[in-house]
């Protein structure tokens, strides 16, 4: 099957490549092989499982549907199957929000919902130029693309998102999230930036893609008084950090910010496609037709969903996640610290990203930041960071010694994660330059499943690190 699929299928396939397996049974965490072996999956569907593979109630809710005769096909038509669905979900969504909010369903991707919303502001601006963030990922379609980190579009313009390790400001923790939030509003209050009044602001809560980076809730609260205070509408990407994954149900209420649009998809259809849109009725000005799609009417992935939904709000998952994943987050910051390519372990709730770094290439030098404008020492940066009594102030993951960060070190990542699928532990890859393994395990997961999910990642570090024969962390190597 693996030879048939590369013969067969295209040169743009990326999950098969580093993982060639071949799934045939799955549960909870849990994935069997066809050659036999189990597997831990901490992929869980790029964060689209939140109650693992095939929870008992997303089957029960899935063979109800089945069972009813219920049509499966229906456009935008409303049945009951929907009705319960969008009832559960105003049901999670932040106060501010659900008190007077529309719902457009889109098309089945992620993706779909991310183009819905940026034709939404436009329509109801009248306006063309948006904001979106270095780093950040938004999906694969031409719109998506514009606004996620990497693409050049005349009508995007792009601002710099805070973050401690790779700050681009070199600073790091509050004194980055001020200059980064200054830096927009010096962009959209000097008449002479270039930078017109937009149609609107795109940002993830925390973004995956880009290396598992929390947006600073500060700083996040600061976007929201921005956009708000100058009629801009402002659009939370909760595509991977919805559903309970951060901690919070949704991931702005980490913050308190209430977005005037919410992209919603992955988790909310219970592991089958399903993307909407949440928004402020005021921005409601389309004409009928103005957005619509074939498969927007899914009812086996709405009963999925609602069933989803439903679990992780009565269970606590959210906090549960928030729990769990503070855990697992310092065991990882411990092996860190036995670890000099380790270069930072961060993440919120059951989002968590270990970058790791090339130690012999010096923080000075070089290359030594990322390259993206994101990255110690870009464009901007601060050299050596801020000093209080003689020595650097030490934010979150920043360096030591208050010089830029070693550069990412992607053969490595890649190395650890192909390791961990030789232990049977399933991970992902992400960040600026594919340098960071990420684990998106389901929220489901247990206590003693978290302790067997971190052993064989330090396992596998652990061999990655002697195959290539690089000093630990203490070592009297040079």
């Amino acid at each position: 099957m693996l030879r048939r699929q590369s013969s067969r299928e295209s040169a743009a396939r990326t999950y098969a490549r580093s993982l060639p397996i071949v799934p045939v049974r799955a549960r909870g965490l849990t994935i069997e092989g066809a050659d036999g072996r189990r597997y831990l999956d901490c992929l869980s569907g790029a964060g689209s499982l939140a109650l693992g593979h095939n929870h008992p109630v997303v089957l029960e809710a899935i063979r109800g549907v089945l069972d009813s005769g219920a049509p499966l096909h229906v456009l935008d038509l409303a049945t009951p199957v929907k009705d319960a669905f969008t009832s559960e979900l105003f049901a999670t969504l932040p106060p501010g929000l659900a008190d007077s909010a529309r719902i457009q369903f889109c098309g089945p991707a992620g993706t779909d919902a991310v183009e819905a919303a940026l034709k939404l502001v436009r329509t109801a601006t009248g306006r063309d130029g948006l904001l979106a963030f270095s780093g950040a990922y938004h999906g694969m379609t031409a719109g998506a693309l514009a606004v996620s980190g990497g693409a050049h579009s005349a009508r995007v313009t792009r601002l710099p998102y805070p973050q401690d390790y790779r700050c681009p400001f070199g600073t790091g923790g509050e004194q980055g999230a001020r200059l980064a939030a200054r830096w927009t509003e010096s962009l959209l209050d000097d008449p002479k930036s270039g930078v017109s009044t937009p149609a609107g602001m795109i940002v993830e809560p925390v973004q995956g893609e880009g290396g598992v980076i929390p947006a600073p809730d500060g700083w996040l609260r600061r976007m929201r008084e921005i956009t708000a205070d100058r009629g801009i509408p402002l659009i939370a990407d909760e595509v991977q950090t919805g559903v309970g994954r951060t901690g919070a149900f949704w991931a702005v209420e980490h913050s308190g910010v209430v977005p005037d649009v919410m992209v919603l998809s992955k988790a909310i259809g219970g592991s089958l496609p399903l993307a909407v849109i949440v928004y402020r009725e005021e921005l409601d000005t389309w004409r009928p037709g103005a957005h619509a799609g074939t498969f927007r009417g899914n009812q086996l992935a709405m009963a999925a969903g609602t069933a989803t939904l439903k679990y992780v709000r009565e269970n606590g998952l959210a906090e549960r996640a928030a729990q769990l994943g503070e855990r697992m987050t310092a065991q990882l910051r411990g092996l860190g610290d036995e670890y000099e390519r380790i270069g930072d372990v961060r993440g919120r709730g059951l989002m968590i990203g270990v970058e790791f770094v090339d130690p012999g290439v010096g923080r000075d030098g070089a290359g030594a930041g990322d390259g993206t404008g994101d990255g110690g020492g870009g464009d901007g940066s601060v050299d050596g960071g801020p000093i209080e009594d003689g020595r650097p102030i030490q934010d979150g993951g920043s360096v030591e010694d208050g010089a830029r960060p070693h550069p990412a070190d992607p053969v490595l990542a890649a190395a650890v994660q192909r390791e961990c699928l030789r232990r049977g532990l399933i991970v992902e890859l992400g960040g600026r330059h594919a340098g960071v393994v990420r684990l998106l395990p389901p929220l489901t997961i247990s206590d003693e499943q978290a302790e067997a999910v971190l052993d064989r990642l330090a396992d596998a570090v652990a061999a990655a690190d002697a195959a290539i024969q690089r000093p630990h962390r203490g070592s009297t190597k040079q």
